[in-house]
């Protein structure tokens, strides 16, 4: 169980798709730097679905560093906007996700980005069924994954405390799909920016952010 009178905190970092462990830390320098007063310790881990193909649809090659945390169409690509009955790659995942606690835990808290905030919906809704254990999530480009088994998951009103970002000029995953999942939450935080596909950092975020995360450390 996640120690609530430790004062650091231990954040899981979820990364978006096509991204990779690696590529995550690198994609957050700023962010962490904008919160390098506070006592946090970040893990980031790799999803295990490799993404078979390029953005042009070439093939990967053996330094190919992309991983999804499920795929949503038989061709192993996903598409976060559109229904569908798959979820391939999704058991593999949560696998991985209970792994980790268990060899990397206790986590007070979730970051995650994009494909994998939708992912974290999920599991602040497993928190809420006593599946994990922590205390809050930060979700980035989050969204209501849209494939027909994970539908259980949003069907109760969510009550794990959540910051939620998102941009206005996002078109990857657009403001209103974000807004949407938003709604699943009890008493969530949001986070609205005027930027994109991204994780903002600039001092008006860090207000925001250092706000939330003070109200998880013991002082």
């Amino acid at each position: 169980m996640a120690d609530s009178a430790r004062k650091c905190l231990k954040i899981l970092c979820i990364h978006g798709y096509r991204q990779s462990a690696s590529s995550c830390k690198d994609k957050l320098g700023a962010f962490r730097k904008s919160l390098k007063k506070l006592p946090l310790e970040f893990v980031y881990i790799t999803a295990p679905n490799k993404i078979p193909k390029t953005i042009t649809g070439e093939e990967a090659g053996p330094d190919n560093d992309e991983y999804g945390w499920w795929f949503s169409k038989p061709d192993d690509s996903y598409d976060p906007l559109s229904p569908t009955e798959l979820c391939k790659g999704f058991d593999s995942s949560i696998d991985l996700i209970h792994k980790t606690f268990k060899e990397q835990g206790p986590f007070d808290g979730v970051f995650a980005f994009s494909q994998g905030a939708c992912l974290a919906s999920i599991l602040c809704a497993m928190k809420d069924q006593g599946l994990l254990d922590f205390r809050f999530a930060i979700l980035v480009a989050a969204f209501k994954s849209r494939s027909a088994t994970h539908s259980n998951y949003y069907s109760d009103i969510i009550s794990c405390p959540t910051l939620h970002v998102y941009g206005d000029t996002d078109s990857v995953i657009p403001k209103e799909n974000s807004e949407d999942l938003v709604k699943c939450f009890a008493n969530p935080m949001t986070l609205n920016h005027t930027g994109g596909h991204f994780v903002p950092a600039a001092s008006q975020q860090k207000k925001v952010y250092l706000e939330f995360l003070g109200n998880f450390i013991d002082n």
